[in-house]
């Protein structure tokens, strides 16, 4: 019983307009902050557009001749995800750190930052998922067809494009995706409406399936007994049931690679998988959900192949068709309805998700560097946010368009899941140089544009040529004997090789030559500087990702107004004031100082603009503006002879006033100098007495009473005699430290430099001082990086300073109800470590003296703590030794926190050196 199309087509548009409706939702949901939109059950299940018209509609057709063989396409996936985790865990942090919102620019900024290999991959990619998008076109117009005109049994394909149902619905999907995928201009953002779309379709078409299976095997059958019963029975269908009478082993190691790889590298798998990642934490649950789809979408693959089968034998009815045929023929159109569109939401799920991937990958890698490099272009000053936005809008309608050609005169003879194993063939050619990219340093662009061309050359020639002899635009005679009849060029037995199937022989020499390339090119090829910096990054990304804004190197120079007036091109005025504000707090920028940009925030503009052009057109943009002006040498003795007598007449003048201006502040310092000391003199002498004089007081009282009380009773006299050693040991303590601060401040403390794991010593500190914090009842929190890299630096050093702040934090914490908040983390190229509490604080005005000797604070609590007040003033000390900074920050009842920077990178100081210039404070 056959349906009417305008059914069919109304409960499409439905569908687009409730996928559009969850699309708009969600993206509301993300702008009000809500928390559960960066689920990882939503990420795990958008993973799920790998489950396209294939899964659907190919697979049943693929198990209806092959039987079990149909699975290696599933177990490549489900044995990638983990690998997902090395891979694509530092993709992610990759592209957060590098703005990068597509693969083509992830390989071109890695492979030296060349423009010329994002057009190469731009276009490799656009070659290798055509086919993989013509069949989702194929997919919805057999069904479509199907599902209208199975009374009259004419449901082949349509003569010419204006009768073709697919033409129309590629269409719709274009209009579709062109609102749905380019709403927002900065591509790097998340798309939290698409993610959640695309779960939501990715549920719709599980249910689908899984509730026409369900009618097949229990309805149209007496379940799933009885159909295996009946397979048993027939035995060409009984061979469907043996793993060993489907692909042959070889070709079955073939096709779970294959699957590994497209579903690491396909664009839309790169798309939902890193670009629209929320947390890289969230690959963890995806490593059980996904699998688990994988499952259930498969489950009634093969009672829906055999059910075919048995219902319609000899082959009458296509096996990519079995989803609505049986329940067609049993009288059910509504349940072939909802196969429909079970299949019609994987297939437009994968178009719009690759059309939105490859468009943006055409437009920022191709369309906008040409546009940016013309001169109407240089003269427009704003509004060219919506330039870029209509050129994806162009690419998105150019790649849905291409597909549908592509299945019009090419893909149409074919199953589903043979041109999408060529597609995935394709895919597979991305590995190398992607894997490389992440894991192997020496891999370079030479290698890895040799690689690719070599790999979809051989991939063009052995399995797309034999592909055109259907439509006539290749000879038969062509693929049969070879060109010129040379039987060893034959694209499907290449040096006379038959043993592999047609998909797994081009499989095996594409490859091959693409990995030997990549590698042997890179290993004889050496790397230009700026590969090579990216290459340390790449590989090293967990160490530099933190800091990598300030790493870069620029050349030239450019002011403040020209950065600001080349990001109000793109984007709005608040937009880009609350930008610059963010970049200003998070590095203290004072604007009303800062005139011309530095390196950091150059790049920081790069990367706002990458996610609107494209890395390329970002830096073609920017360097123009940090250009500086080229001055020749006519100019340069113009302006000198000119300025020759001026500078004469002036030199004696400014050079008696400057040594005066400097002799003046010389002696000026020298007596601030000297005031200084001879206070801290007095202050030290005072201090050292009354500290040295308590504890003897304290030693000579208790002697005079065990010498005159010689039958004092033995607790007592042994309470005397510890209070005795007490105080002598801290009367040692105070000489030792006062003789420690006079090393380091005459220089002549020496520190044992190794390599100091920080992160390891703050835990071996707090582990030291937990019990006394236990017995006050302070509670300590911890938290740190621990993929922190290790410092130059003295450990027993460093552990006393560690211990020093972490013991004074427990004697100024509150109590009861105490807390002490310890954190360590990598920022900038150094180390950062926190040691916060929450006791009473310390008053402003006494902040920058609470690091000086024997400082002790005049008010509040810690006024009435004990202590010699050398601990800090030692601490600040050996810090600087190690050419970092210490701080404390504070305000009254609310506690303090005590910071120091450790860099990472510093030459051994062998003695005490003055201090660098101060990290940037976070």
């Amino acid at each position: 019983m056959s349906m009417s199309e305008a059914w069919v087509i109304t409960a499409a548009c439905a569908y687009l307009l409730f996928l559009f409706g969850i699309a708009w939702w969600g993206d509301r949901q993300g702008r009000l902050g809500k928390r559960w939109v960066n689920n990882p059950w939503i990420y795990s299940l958008s993973l799920a557009v790998y489950c396209t018209a294939w899964t659907f509609f190919g697979s049943v057709g693929e198990a209806s001749h092959s039987g079990m063989g149909f699975l290696a396409i599933y177990i490549g996936p489900s044995l990638a995800i983990p690998i997902a985790w090395i891979i694509w865990r530092r993709i992610i942090r990759i592209c957060r750190a590098q703005g990068i919102s597509s693969f083509a620019e992830f390989l071109s900024e890695r492979y030296g930052r060349s423009s010329r290999v994002g057009v190469l991959v731009t276009l490799f990619m656009v070659m290798g998922v055509i086919p993989y998008i013509s069949i989702q076109h194929k997919a919805i117009s057999e069904s479509f067809e199907v599902l209208t005109q199975w009374n009259s049994g004419d449901f082949g394909r349509p003569d010419n494009i204006f009768t073709d149902s697919a033409f129309y619905f590629a269409l719709l999907l274009t209009l579709f995706t062109l609102v749905f995928g380019t709403r927002r201009l900065e591509s790097t953002d998340r798309n939290v409406g698409l993610v959640i779309a695309i779960a939501s379709e990715s549920i719709v078409k599980l249910l689908a399936f899984l509730l026409v299976g369900g009618f097949v095997a229990f309805v149209s059958f007496d379940g799933l007994g009885d159909i295996f019963r009946q397979a048993m029975a027939d035995p060409e269908l009984e061979r469907l049931l043996h793993v060993d009478q489907g692909p042959g082993y070889q070709n079955w190691l073939f096709l779970v690679l294959l699957s590994m790889g497209a579903f690491l590298f396909l664009p839309r798998q790169f798309q939902v998988g890193v670009i629209e990642n929320s947390h890289p934490a969230h690959l963890k649950k995806a490593m059980w959900i996904f699998p688990l789809y994988l499952l259930l979408i498969n489950f009634f693959v093969l009672p829906l192949a055999i059910g075919g089968n048995l219902r319609f034998p000899g082959g009458e009815i296509a096996g990519d068709t079995y989803m609505m045929a049986i329940p067609l023929q049993d009288g059910a159109p509504g349940v072939a309805l909802l196969a429909f569109l079970g299949g019609f939401a994987a297939s437009t799920g994968m178009i719009i998700v690759s059309a939105i991937a490859l468009g943006l990958a055409l437009s920022n890698n191709i369309f906008m560097p040409l546009t940016v490099r013309s001169r109407p272009f240089l003269g427009r000053s704003g509004g060219l946010g919506d330039l870029a936005k209509y050129s994806r809008r162009i690419s998105i309608a150019v790649i849905i368009l291409l597909g549908y050609l592509f299945y019009r005169l090419v893909a149409a003879p074919y199953s589903l899941v043979f041109i999408g194993q060529i597609s995935f063939v394709a895919v597979a050619q991305f590995a190398p140089a992607t894997i490389g990219a992440v894991l192997w340093k020496k891999g370079n662009r030479v290698g890895a544009v040799a690689g690719l061309i070599a790999g979809f050359g051989i991939w063009s020639y052995t399995l797309i040529l034999p592909t055109l002899t259907e439509t006539g635009l290749v000879p038969e005679s062509f693929v049969a004997d070879g060109p010129f009849g040379i039987a060893a060029l034959r694209p499907t037995a290449l040096f006379g090789m038959q043993s592999f199937d047609f998909i797994a022989h081009g499989t095996f020499w594409s490859l091959l030559f693409n990995v030997a390339l990549y590698i042997g090119l890179s290993y004889s090829r050496q790397q230009g500087s700026v590969e090579r910096n990216q290459a340390e990054v790449f590989v090293d990304i967990f160490e530099y990702g933190d800091f990598y804004e300030s790493s870069i190197a620029r050349r030239g120079i450019a002011r403040i107004v020209d950065i600001r007036s080349l990001l109000l091109k793109f984007h709005s005025e608040p937009y880009v004031d609350r930008a610059l504000d963010v970049f200003g707090r998070k590095y203290d920028i004072n604007w009303e100082q800062y005139r011309e940009a530095d390196a950091r925030l150059i790049n920081f503009t790069e990367r706002l603009l990458t996610g609107i052009v494209g890395a390329t057109s970002a830096r073609v943009l920017v360097a123009r503006v940090a250009q500086e002006e080229k001055v020749s040498m006519e100019d340069v003795f113009s302006i000198l002879k000119e300025s020759q007598a001026l500078i004469a007449s002036n030199r004696e003048l400014q050079q008696t006033s400057e040594e005066l201006r400097r002799t003046s502040e010389a002696l000026q310092s020298a007596n601030e100098q000297l005031k200084q000391q001879d206070f801290i003199k007095d202050e030290f002498l005072y201090t050292v007495t009354h500290e040295l004089r308590t504890p003897l007081t304290s030693i000579l009282a208790l002697s005079e009473l065990l010498m005159d009380h010689e039958e004092m009773e033995e607790p007592d006299r042994t309470r005397f005699l510890t209070t005795i050693m007490e105080e002598s040991e801290r009367m040692g303590r105070l000489i030792n430290q006062v003789l420690d601060l006079e090393k380091y401040e005459s220089g002549k403390q020496k520190l044992d430099m190794s390599q100091v794991d920080l992160v390891g010593l703050v835990e071996a500190s707090v582990f030291e001082i937990r019990p006394q914090a236990a017995a006050a009842g302070i509670e300590v929190i911890v938290d740190m990086q621990r993929s922190a890299p290790p410092v130059n630096g003295d450990p027993d050093r460093l552990r006393q300073v560690l211990l020093n702040l972490l013991g004074n934090a427990v004697k100024f914490a509150a109590q009861p109800e105490g807390r002490i908040e310890v954190s360590l983390y990598f920022i900038d190229g150094a180390i950062k470590v926190n040691v916060v509490d929450n006791g009473d604080g310390i008053p402003e005005n006494e902040l920058e003296s609470i690091f000086d000797k024997f400082y002790q604070v005049r008010s509040g609590a810690r006024q009435r703590k004990s202590g010699s007040g050398l601990g800090l003033a030692i601490s600040k000390q050996i810090v600087e030794l190690h050419h970092g900074e210490m701080w404390a920050e504070s305000e009254l009842g609310k506690g303090a926190k005590f910071s120091f920077l450790i860099p990472v990178y510093q030459r051994i100081p062998l003695l005490h050196e003055k201090k660098p210039e101060s990290a940037d404070r976070r």
